[in-house]
Order: C-alpha cells, then structure tokens, then sequence
C-alpha cells in the first residue's frame, strides 16, 4: 500500500455557493486528516472564463425573473441518460483546460460537488484511471449527476440512495452520509448566552443577549430583497411579545438600510448584512425562514430547526422544499401572512414543535464531511492495496 497520502481535485462551479461551500467542507476536512495537496476547480471559471459569466448572468436572471422558465428547464431534463447529447454536451465543457491540470497535478482522486462530469470524457480520451466522486449537494436528484464511471456517490438521504439505484448504480457504490457542511455546525453552543453577536440593531446600553424566554425566529432575508415583504413579516412576529427576531439582510445593503431606518431599535429585532457566523445565529434560534438551497437546509437540519420556506424557486429548491414538507420538518408558504401564521402556530404549540424536531433527528446526518472524507480516504487504500498486490504478482 502507498505510504503518501493522496493529491486531490475537488471540482466545483459557482452557480450559487452552496457547491463551494460544500467544497470548503471536504477540504477543511481532508487537511484536518494531514492532506496537505488539494486543490479547489472551478472548471468553467478556469477554462472559459467570459462563458461562465455570460451563464451565471442567464442562470440568476432565469432563476429570479424567468423561475418558471428555470423550472420547466430542470425537471425537463431530470431524466437525462449519461449518453444523450445533450448530457454528452454539458459534460465536454473544459476538458482541454482540465487535462492540462491533470497532467500537471497528477491527482490521486477527483470530487465533483456540481455535476458537470468532464473527467469520465477525459479518462476514456486518455486512458487514465483516476477514482470518481461525485457528492450530490441537494435534496433532489438530477439527471446530469449520474455516470456509470463514477466510483462513489455520497448523497443526503436513503430515498436518494434509491432513485440512484434505479438508475443502474450498484448500491454499493451509493453511501447516505447527508450534505457536507463547516464543522461550525457541529459545535455546541449556548442558546441564550452569545455576548457581543447581538447588539448591531440597539442602543450602546444593551447586553448584546437574546432573551431566553421568548422564541427566536431567524430570517434569512438576503435572498428575497422585497423590503415590504420584510417588514409585514418582522411586524407581525413582533406584535407577539415572546417572539424576537433575527434578520441577515446579507449583500443587500438597500434591505439593510431600509430596515434598520424602519425598525432598527425595536428591542426585539436583530439586524444583520453579511454574517461569517450564520452556525451561531442558527443555535441561538428556534426555526429560520429561509430559501432552500441544498447547503442551508442541511446547516438547518444540523441544528435541529424547523424550516419555512418561503416562495421557493421552481427547479431544486422547490423539490428540495416539496422533499422537507412531505417529511414533516419544513413549511413551504408563499404570502407573508401564510409565513407569520405558520410560525406563530409552531412556536406556539410545545408539542408540535417537539415532534417536528424528532422528525428532524431522524433525517439529519451530523459530520457528513468527515464520514465523506473517511470512506474516500480507505477507497484510495483498497485501491493502492490491490494495485501494490498487482505489482508483487508480476
């Protein structure tokens, strides 16, 4: 068996972040374990760098303004099979830039955290063999994911694990180990005592601590930048008196300012742009609305929070969504005045509230990266055994 630890490429794109972010994960994860040789891709950025911005430009306007046209597109080709056209297509984008890295990396290993399968195309151009990983960073299964030359899938959940069965991949090369997420999520943390995180929205005399006997909903509001919106929804949690609120405004500095203007010194409210600690924000609350990405509902369900999900966008996040809802652990809602009653009716009602974090106990999967990491890690020495077994015999 090889003594050297191996050169990994963790390929990913930067639609959204969550596929880095996952990304980050496994290689926090990897150098934690002594992996020193890893490098983060992302293929399209590298190898056609004016196209990619010309895509994400189409993918977030579509996303936002056209979502239904962007539905229609993702469940359309949910079916894709790894030799139709159009998969084949997807798939060749980048391979010349890739096969320079390769050639000059030398990987050992090669992730996918997005599902554009450049390598198999490559490996069967140059006759290289090289492990395939693919880590599906959702609730929902897609087409482009599948190859039958990839080597090991890690995915959410055992319906997932299922679906791809039935697309022909062994089930022993299926392992449901949840999302990868920052080790951040796994930290304990105080519910009430977070001193110094929550004085940005009131005056210098405030303690900086969240009241332990009222609910706290965390809002996730970046995402939706419709300030009237924010408002009805913070109004009216706030007009109960055991609810305080929480509010990441992220980028939009326009959220922000609109809010804080209307209601930055309510006592109850908290107000937030960009954040570096949402693992913290998430423990110190009792349920978040937010959008669903694969990434944030795998933080939420390490967190043990109930999730709203408000107006998702047709495509992965309203199947994620749809998944979560039929689970019990997630509301979808789409008016504020859905949202604020659903929320007020769970945090009101102990007992629901219980059964719905059970609910989330089952499906959750703690230290999805180091399990991830783990079982590629004793992949690769199953595979230099044999190989160095191999050698012996000749």
């Amino acid at each position: 068996m090889s003594s050297r630890m191996p050169r990994i490429i963790i390929l990913f794109a930067s639609y959204g972040d969550g596929h880095y972010r996952a990304s980050q994960a496994i290689e926090a994860c990897l150098q934690a374990k002594g992996i020193s040789e890893v490098i983060l891709l992302d293929l399209m950025a590298k190898s056609h760098p004016l196209l990619n911005e010309f895509t994400k430009f189409v993918y977030m306007h579509s996303y936002k303004s056209l979502s239904s046209v962007y539905g229609w597109l993702y469940n359309s080709t949910k079916e894709l099979q790894p030799g139709d056209p159009l998969h084949s297509l997807l798939h060749s984008l980048g391979i010349r830039k890739l096969h320079q890295i390769i050639e000059q990396f030398e990987p050992d290993i090669v992730i996918h955290t997005f599902p554009q399968l450049t390598m198999p195309r490559l490996l069967k151009k140059t006759g290289k063999s090289i492990p395939l990983i693919n880590i599906i960073t959702d609730f929902d299964l897609h087409g482009r994911w599948i190859h039958p030359d990839v080597d090991r899938y890690y995915v959410a959940t055992d319906d997932l694990k299922l679906q791809i069965e039935s697309r022909g991949i062994p089930a022993e090369h299926i392992q449901v180990t949840g999302i990868p997420i920052r080790s951040s999520f796994s930290e304990d943390m105080q519910h009430s005592s977070l001193p110094g995180l929550f004085d940005t929205a009131h005056t210098t005399e405030d303690t900086g601590y969240l009241n332990s006997g009222k609910k706290t909903v965390l809002l996730m509001a970046g995402a939706y930048g419709v300030m009237q919106d924010i408002l009805n929804i913070c109004e009216r949690l706030l007009h109960e008196e055991n609810i305080q609120v929480i509010v990441v405004c992220g980028r939009n500095t326009g959220l922000n300012n609109g809010l804080r203007a209307a209601m930055g010194r309510h006592p109850d409210l908290y107000i937030y742009g960009y954040v570096t600690h949402v693992a913290t924000l998430m423990r110190a609350s009792d349920c978040i609305v937010t959008k669903p990405g694969g990434l944030t509902l795998a933080e939420a369900l390490e967190c043990c929070l109930p999730m709203f999900l408000y107006r998702p966008v047709p495509g992965q996040e309203l199947n994620n969504a749809k998944y979560l809802q039929e689970k019990g652990i997630a509301c979808i809602t789409n008016s504020h005045r859905q949202l604020t009653e659903k929320i007020l009716s769970l945090l009101h009602d102990e007992d629901q509230l219980s059964l719905v974090r059970r609910k989330i106990n089952e499906l959750r999967k703690p230290k999805a990266a180091e399990l991830i990491v783990d079982d590629i890690l004793n992949f690769w020495h199953e595979i230099t055994t044999r190989q160095g077994e191999y050698s012996v015999i000749l």
